[in-house]
């Protein structure tokens, strides 16, 4: 498919009529044919928000509300649009197709709410006759950025709350699936935005890190917000840091499920596979290290082995394999990757359970038993389908193995005794821990962002409206006032 960009309401192609092309990672077809924006390109879409932030950022809360309601509904009604997008760019399943755009819409619906909910206070003063005020504002030009492995759940969080908030954005859509945020500007014009409060610019992958940091620099630009990769994220953060902008970063993870000797064994298995191999794994909260005690290795390892290597796997192009959990990982860089971590651990003892190398981006659930910190696989992130087993004896080194990671986004603990597992949650550093549920879980209205390498910030709920608005004290002085000179 061709698609167009999106400046102040119009569909453009680049000023220079450029284009580059997204092939399909299952068979090497084409997919999509995008524009490949210029700098021009990239200034224009930044000039429109901020000539559209002035209107925008004026209207009343249920406006807003009423555009980000019908873009929930206008977003399910094209779900065999975003199926058909995501298949076509990323390889996607159907389940997580769906999910992702069930998530997205209902993350529409709690930014709809947020209208009513950015609040201030007034705050006592020692002043006679001062009435002070915390009031939040917003912001101005947001840029936002998501990535391709979740793109309409990231793609639309990116935007929704700063919409809520009453800033404008360009959006620059991912070079791996830009067909599929495209559809989300499209729902969000649709919907009733007007002309120039979300701009969408596609780009060719070499030309990322001088359009970034042009938009990062560019006055109008007061927020910006990054969904990727760690080492992408210091790049940004640093751009950031040069123009003094706030920046929230969502960035890598290598979360741990933690299995204590009197977990319910079922319960830690099905969250295990889960958390382990939902989007072959290529999710940021991912199960990427299950951490087992000793006492209740075998019999979990012998059940979780016997779950995954039943997990369906296939083409999702063809209706033969039904509803497909593992479809293809993105591209060959991601099955290189995979297979390296494989070697590697292999030829330092760890034993293979399930799985193994592949040749295509058809990669199978792989499981890695008897895995140590010597590993490549132990700290990197394999942001595919190979997971690590290690076992631990006793708490004390579960949560030690937990927190051996420079990264801390998501985490979870398996434990019938509630309170001690709860104790162990809150001694690993992570920014989101489930007990007794898997480490992929996201909702709309909850704080989501990590610690470490995992990046700073939140999204969701009252965590996003602080992201996305300046917090101002404004006083107004009632009675007369005096001063010592």
């Amino acid at each position: 498919m061709q698609i167009s960009m999106y400046i102040h309401g119009v569909a453009v192609p680049a000023s220079n009529g450029a284009t580059f092309e997204r092939r399909n990672p299952l068979d090497g077809s084409l997919a999509t044919v995008a524009p490949a924006a210029t700098l021009q390109d990239a200034m224009a879409a930044a000039d429109a928000a901020a000539a559209a932030f002035k209107g925008w950022s004026q209207t009343g809360p249920g406006e807003r509300r009423a555009v980000l309601l019908r873009a929930a509904q206008l977003l399910e009604s094209k779900a065999q649009d975003f199926a058909a997008a995501m298949l076509a760019e990323t390889g996607a399943s159907a389940l997580w197709a769906g999910f992702n755009v069930r998530l997205a819409a209902a993350m529409l619906l709690e930014a709809a709410a947020l209208t009513t909910q950015i609040q201030g206070a007034v705050i006592p003063s020692d002043v006679p006759g001062s009435l002070a005020l915390a009031v939040r504002q917003p912001a101005g030009v947001v840029l936002a950025m998501a990535p391709w492995n979740a793109p309409v759940i990231l793609g639309v969080r990116a935007l929704a709350a700063a919409l809520a908030c009453g800033n404008t954005v360009v959006f620059k859509a991912n070079e791996r699936c830009p067909a599929t945020h495209g559809l989300i500007v499209q729902v969000l014009q649709e919907a009733g935005l007007p002309p120039g409060v979300v701009n969408l610019i596609s780009h060719a992958p070499a030309d990322a890190p001088t359009l970034v940091n042009a938009l990062i620099a560019h006055p109008a630009v007061r927020r910006i917000n990054f969904t990727g990769s760690t080492r992408v994220g210091k790049h940004i953060a640093l751009s950031c840091a040069a123009h003094l902008k706030p920046v929230l970063l969502e960035l890598g993870g290598k979360a741990p499920l933690l299995v204590l000797d009197d977990a319910d064994i079922d319960a830690a298995v099905d969250a295990a596979a889960f958390g382990a191999f939902a989007n072959s794994g290529q999710i940021c909260m991912s199960t990427e290290r299950i951490v087992v005690d000793a006492a209740v290795a075998d019999a979990f390892v012998h059940k979780l082995v016997a779950r995954v290597a039943a997990l369906p796997q296939g083409d999702p192009r063809d209706p033969r394999h039904g509803a497909v959990v593992l479809g293809a990982v993105v591209d060959m860089d991601t099955v290189q990757h995979c297979n390296a971590l494989i070697d590697d651990a292999l030829a330092q003892g760890a034993s293979l359970l399930t799985g193994g190398k592949a040749a295509g981006t058809l990669m199978p659930a792989t499981l890695l038993d008897g895995v140590t910190a010597q590993m490549r696989i132990f700290h990197e992130e394999s942001f595919g389908p190979v997971k690590a087993i290690v076992r631990v004896q006793g708490v004390e080194a579960a949560v030690a193995c937990a927190n051996d990671n420079a990264y801390g986004l998501s985490a979870a603990v398996f434990g019938r005794d509630v309170a001690r597992a709860l104790e162990v949650a809150g001694r690993i550093a992570s920014g989101i821990c489930h007990i007794n549920g898997p480490t992929v879980h996201d909702e709309a209205p909850m704080p989501f962002g990590g610690v470490k390498g995992s990046g700073m910030g939140h999204f969701g709920g009252q965590a996003g409206i602080a992201a996305f608005t300046d917090l101002r004290w404004i006083t107004v002085q009632t009675g007369l006032r005096h001063y010592p000179f």
